[in-house]
């Protein structure tokens, strides 16, 4: 096992702990690379402005086309990337998409909502009033998308082997609580021959 998905609420801290966790265990991010990688791939350079922006800023409308390109792309990037083996996968619906690998462990990073906006405003130097307004914009974008690309929802707790609420944990508590998860399947795969120990070995499922 050394492939983890991290799905993050807007201002959960998720990017931090994403990158915490890849110091700790000497793996390597990726979010926006996957982005540009599978929009080049699509032929479709306009989803990689798309695809970010959560809050509907650019007013960007891609093609259905482009959409459904980009879609078959992403999977495509992310199965190359979980075989390579030692990443953290932020984003980009990892969660759905490799749900069915052996081996990977699925995170989501999540806070009051409050607090999010709280975080926001701090960061951006915004009002609150204009922060819950991202927050909320956000939480239901990424909602839809998961809704409408996987008929998947992305609140359904199933979809997590662990969540990890930063109200009370600093990022690097956070990240230390997914790498003792991530040793502790690592551990319970060498003990069960049933279950390969690493992603490398698997293939795409059908």
């Amino acid at each position: 096992m050394n492939v983890i998905t991290i799905s993050r609420q807007l201002g959960s801290l998720g990017d931090e702990v994403a990158e915490e966790v890849a110091k700790r265990l000497g793996f390597r991010v990726v979010c926006r690379e996957l982005i540009n990688q599978a929009a080049h791939r699509a032929g479709a350079p306009e989803m990689a402005l798309a695809a970010i922006d959560d809050l509907g800023l650019l007013d960007l409308r891609p093609s259905h086309r482009a959409r459904k390109a980009y879609q078959a792309a992403v999977k495509s990037v992310m199965y190359e990337l979980a075989g390579e083996g030692q990443v953290v996968i932020v984003g980009r619906a990892g969660q759905v998409i490799l749900a069915d690998w052996p081996g990977v462990l699925h995170v989501k990073v999540i806070a009051p909502f409050e607090l999010r906006a709280q975080r926001i405003a701090q960061a951006q130097g915004i009002s609150l009033e204009a922060a819950r307004s991202q927050v909320e914009t956000s939480d239901a974008s990424r909602r839809s998308h998961l809704r409408r690309y996987y008929q998947a929802r992305w609140d359904n707790p199933e979809l997590y082997d662990l969540v990890v609420n930063t109200a009370r944990l600093e990022p690097a508590q956070a990240a230390c609580l997914v790498c003792q998860a991530l040793e502790h399947c690592q551990r319970k795969a060498l003990h069960d021959p049933g279950q390969p120990d690493t992603i490398a070995s698997a293939t795409p499922p059908k």
